[in-house]
């Protein structure tokens, strides 16, 4: 009878401890579900609010013609020179560079005589503690355009409507409206961008650009060298590097 009893209040205690170790669980459980609701709700909440917030205007563009354009490149892609650039579309800077000095780049003879390829990189960072990753969508819209051959018009419609960082420009209501402007198939770019299509293409791109040693936007390559680190180039200085470069100098 002795040892009944010591077995059964062994296996009572036991017991007890179990259920305290349960309720421990669950306040830990809770406590944890509390904190992660506590910080993703804003950024729910902000995503909701950003995406439903309407339209509204926007600059229209006429699409420009470019020299040798193929996807996000111009050029020969065996020509001497290869200029890569890296940018996100929310960077004021790279919208300098798009405006002032690319155009004079394009209109001189360098890329449609073949001496020199261009690429434009997507390198995405201005978003990196945003919950509305408004420089990741814009790059994945740009490239769901460049599935229908129309990166470059789509690279100027984006730079066109930049504003204030992840103040809701580059909404995906707004990145549809601009495809639609430009007279894409609008059903083909709203299954690209709802899917993320190139979402790994602009994560290899982006490592691609750490590698290099980029750190900020716009960052010109020439020959895997970068042509004036940290400052907008000019394009006489772009020139200078290509000429160079022709001449055999670098």
């Amino acid at each position: 009878m002795t040892s009944y009893k010591r077995e059964d209040i062994k296996a009572q205690k036991t017991k007890k401890k179990r259920k305290q170790r349960m309720i421990t669980l669950l306040w830990i459980g809770g406590i944890i579900v509390f904190l992660v609701l506590l910080f993703a709700i804003p950024n729910i909440y902000n995503i909701i609010k950003t995406n439903s917030q309407p339209i509204g205007t926007f600059v229209e563009i006429t699409p420009a013609v470019r020299p040798l354009e193929n996807g996000k490149t111009l050029g020969n892609p065996n020509a001497k020179v290869k200029i890569e650039v890296y940018e996100d579309f929310q960077c004021p800077s790279c919208k300098e560079y798009t405006n002032i000095v690319e155009p004079q780049l394009f209109q001189s003879t360098y890329i449609s005589s073949g001496q020199v390829y261009y690429e434009y990189i997507q390198w995405p960072f201005i978003d990196s503690g945003s919950a509305t990753k408004e420089s990741h969508q814009a790059a994945n819209a740009s490239m769901c355009a460049l599935e229908q051959g129309r990166f470059w018009d789509y690279h100027d419609i984006l730079f066109a409507n930049q504003g204030a960082e992840n103040g809701g420009s580059f909404t995906n209501k707004r990145l549809q409206a601009f495809a639609e402007s430009l007279g894409l198939d609008i059903t083909k770019f709203n299954k690209c961008f709802s899917a993320n299509t190139y979402s790994a293409e602009i994560k290899t791109e982006y490592q691609k650009g750490v590698d290099a040693g980029v750190n900020s936007t716009p960052s010109v390559f020439l020959n895997g060298k970068e042509v004036t680190p940290g400052v907008i180039p000019t394009y006489e200085q772009i020139k200078s590097a290509i000429d160079s470069a022709l001449a055999g100098g670098g």
